[in-house]
């Protein structure tokens, strides 16, 4: 198969895909015939193809999709007026320290936030998929450890924790809040729990 059939191939693939495809996903799809320096090759010249349009193809923690470029997100908003679903500022409080300080526990948020997580805040950020417990500390009481999942750098359209922006937590919880506002506007979603960049629908 050729670069050009190959890369036919991956574009209805990717843009008919549900979830972000892995590597792996996608070398299926030519059983295995095409190596991985040729996949990626052609997913970069795929992602050259789109560069200028609408819509691009981005590699994000679960794999590689296609979404609409973000400075297009007000137009597409009004295809869904309703008001989108927002977070309590205890939440995204929560949700930054736990992404700029995993793994965590409920004690080491509160020691940072100087005030107690109730369990309906921890519940909401493991109900939306943002966050969930990889194990326990080996303390009194076992505390749960918390971290973020690959759902919440997929709905930041993110590939790696390495690429949150860059900050320093100090004991007062006001540094925390210096992540608050910047994940507010790219994690909040619409009542039907759309992602901050609409995919690409299925064809």
């Amino acid at each position: 198969m050729n670069t050009q059939d190959a890369k036919r191939v991956l574009e209805t693939a990717l843009i008919c895909a549900q979830q972000p495809l892995t590597l792996r996903e996608m070398r299926s799809l030519f059983a295995d015939a095409v190596g991985m320096d040729t996949l990626r090759s052609v997913l970069d010249e795929l992602s050259r193809d789109w560069d200028g349009r609408g819509v691009e193809l981005v590699a994000v923690a679960s794999g590689w999709r296609f979404q609409s470029r973000p400075e297009l997100r007000e137009y597409l908003d009004r295809l869904h007026p309703e008001k989108p679903q927002r977070y309590s500022r205890a939440v995204m409080e929560t949700l930054a320290i736990i992404a700029y300080r995993q793994p965590v526990t409920r004690g080491d948020i509160e020691d940072i936030r100087g005030v107690v997580v109730s369990t309906q805040i921890v519940k909401q950020l493991e109900d939306r998929g943002w966050i969930d417990v990889i194990g326990y500390r080996e303390a009194p009481g076992r505390p749960a450890l918390y971290a973020t999942t690959r759902q919440f750098l997929d709905d930041l359209g993110l590939g790696s924790l390495e690429q949150l922006p860059l900050l320093e937590f100090g004991a007062a919880s006001a540094q925390a809040l210096a992540a608050v506002a910047d994940l507010q506007a790219q994690l909040t979603v619409d009542a039907a729990g759309e992602s901050p960049e609409a995919v690409v629908p299925n064809t």
